[in-house]
């Protein structure tokens, strides 16, 4: 038998591991009585750990909500595993600080045998500029944000927002992380349209409190709508190109969160595309090596004009 204080962070694991347990099988697994399992439970509840309890022939017990944070009992992989996220995490505003206080606190308590591999990876990993796409910097999201965005999703309430100066009610679905980028997915309770929204460029209002009965994406893909989506509006800035080659040859030359393809023949066909700046479309352009015309925007035609220019210089 374990001694009491081994025995509660067991308990603990326990907890932690699955929703719901009965007193039975919480004695079993700690090879204790169902009345030892009570008392701990009252000793983990003294200690201000939320343990809620269910009576009758199908009760039990399950970790609650709030009180005190509880140890992370990790194992080994666990806890490499985590140490190396907190290295690593970005694009949300303020996670750097907060990532190296978490990992401080988690190398305080790590057992000998894994410091030399937390260690041995802090040394020797280097991390790489990451925005090598664009020339433009990247965004990073508000946690709060995210967070508003989160807790409307789970309780299924629509959600009210300003996006580039415009009010928008709508019914969130997804989060999704792309590209250094998060986008919202959608649907608009009035039109039924969906769309995806850059959460950098949002600024949620007050919560509505108002749920609403969800309804299925056609398609049931968030993650393939969103990125169709971001490509016709997911960016700050976009074009509308004629490209002198049927769409299947487009196609098969970009990704398709690049652009959407629209055919016009077998030797035309329309490619929308994005970027967070047109000076990046002006480069990225060339390289899908076909014929175009540009439809709009204007600006991008005297953007084109100094990039070939500069290019011909280059070749003398």
């Amino acid at each position: 038998m374990l001694e009491t204080s081994a025995r509660l962070l067991a308990l603990l694991s326990l907890l932690q591991s699955r929703p719901d347990w009965t007193g039975t099988e919480l004695a079993a697994r700690l090879d204790v009585s169902t009345r030892t399992v009570r008392n701990d439970i009252e000793r983990l509840r003294a200690l201000d750990y939320p343990v809620d309890a269910t009576l009758g022939a199908a009760g039990g017990y399950r970790l609650g909500a709030g009180g005190k944070l509880p140890p992370l009992l990790l194992d080994d992989e666990e806890a490499v595993a985590v140490a190396i996220g907190l290295r690593v995490a970005t694009g949300v505003a303020g996670v750097a600080e907060s990532s190296a206080r978490a990992l401080a606190k988690l190398e305080q308590v790590l057992p000998p045998r894994l410091r030399p591999t937390v260690e041995a990876l802090a040394t020797v990993v280097d991390r790489a500029p990451e925005n090598t796409g664009t020339d433009a910097p990247d965004p990073e999201v508000d946690p709060a944000v995210l967070a508003a965005i989160a807790a409307a999703i789970r309780d299924v309430e629509w959600l009210r927002f300003d996006e580039r100066g415009e009010p928008r009610l709508v019914e969130p679905y997804r989060l999704l992380s792309w590209q250094r980028r998060w986008h919202l997915v959608a649907r608009d309770p009035a039109s039924g349209q969906w769309g995806t929204h850059r959460v950098d460029l949002l600024t949620p209002r007050m919560p509505t409190r108002r749920r609403f009965s969800p309804v299925p994406l056609p398609g049931g893909d968030y993650t393939a709508f969103a990125m169709r989506s971001i490509a016709a509006s997911g960016w700050k800035v976009h074009a509308r190109l004629r490209i002198a080659a049927s769409a299947e040859s487009v196609l098969a030359r970009i990704n398709p969160a690049v652009g959407v393809v629209e055919s016009i023949d077998a030797d035309a066909s329309v490619l929308v595309t994005g970027a967070d700046s047109l000076d990046t479309i002006a480069a990225y352009i060339g390289m899908l090596g076909m014929d175009f015309t540009v439809e709009s925007p204007a600006e991008l035609r005297p953007l084109l004009r100094t990039l070939g220019e500069r290019y011909a210089r280059a070749a003398g």
